[in-house]
């Protein structure tokens, strides 16, 4: 189930928030309740791509994307994603959710996403998400530039490309097994 009163809960939290530069970083605070975890009595993997909802969410409204979006009658979806696990996140333990847009390139904007807890990184996620309308998808550039920033994506970081090029190399459709 999605979790409806933590999303309810940040909207209500950063609604008042200082607005975001389109590269800037949005922190928030999170706990691992009971119903997020799995017979091992850690934060399950499904739940944990959910809660970094709760972090893209208010980052896209504070740096002002959802209002382009809503004016636009644009949409925004997950692409692909890959994601790191290091340390477990267990019962009752706080986290920080970190969550920043990397860049774009013609089709996708990059983000990524880390669950801090104190000096250790417990997991971290790169998303790729494709706006779109009803006529296919949006080049982020101009959405980018309906934000009002420069259309020109800061250089992608090395293993960013790196995923990009392996992910392409991915077969599709996969093979049935």
């Amino acid at each position: 189930m999605y979790p409806l009163i933590r999303f309810l809960k940040e909207s209500v939290k950063f609604r008042n928030a200082p607005r975001l530069g389109l590269l800037d970083c949005h922190v928030s605070q999170h706990r691992c309740w009971p119903w997020d975890l799995d017979p091992w009595m850690e934060l399950n993997n499904g739940r944990t791509l959910t809660l970094y909802d709760l972090g893209r969410l208010p980052m896209a409204r504070r740096s002002g994307l959802i209002g382009v979006l809503r004016a636009n009658g644009w949409g925004i979806t997950v692409a692909g994603n890959s994601t790191r696990y290091r340390r477990r996140i267990r019962a009752f333990e706080a986290f920080e959710l970190r969550s920043r847009l990397i860049g774009w390139d013609a089709r996708f904007i990059y983000m990524e996403q880390a669950m801090w807890k104190g000096a250790d990184c417990a997991n971290h996620i790169l998303i790729r998400s494709a706006f779109t309308s009803a006529n296919g998808i949006v080049p982020p550039s101009c959405v980018v530039q309906a934000m009002g920033h420069d259309t020109q994506s800061p250089p992608l970081p090395d293993w960013v490309q790196g995923w990009i090029a392996a992910d392409a190399a991915r077969p599709w459709p996969p093979e049935r097994g």
